[in-house]
């Protein structure tokens, strides 16, 4: 998961399951960013993604759009 997504998420105060598996991510440098390794279900994957909806409104700038959009992506190609 994006960087971006990743701080906003730990942000949000999620459930335990969902906070265990941001707590066992593993961080991975990308350019200016990094990438958050997650290990978890695709449910769990759905869920995060669920409480980052606030990331796709116009209050939130490009970038964090931009995150949130290539996470759902990424989400979407799992199975189920």
């Amino acid at each position: 998961m994006p960087g971006k997504v990743a701080d906003f998420l730990r942000a949000a105060e999620p459930e335990p399951a969902e906070r265990t598996a941001l707590e066992k991510g593993v961080p991975v440098r990308r350019g200016q960013g990094y990438t958050l390794r997650v290990s978890a279900t695709p449910a769990i994957h759905r869920q995060l993604l669920a409480h980052c909806q606030a990331l796709d409104s116009s209050a939130a700038i490009p970038a964090q759009r931009k995150a949130r959009r290539e996470y759902e992506n990424r989400v979407n190609t799992l199975s189920h």
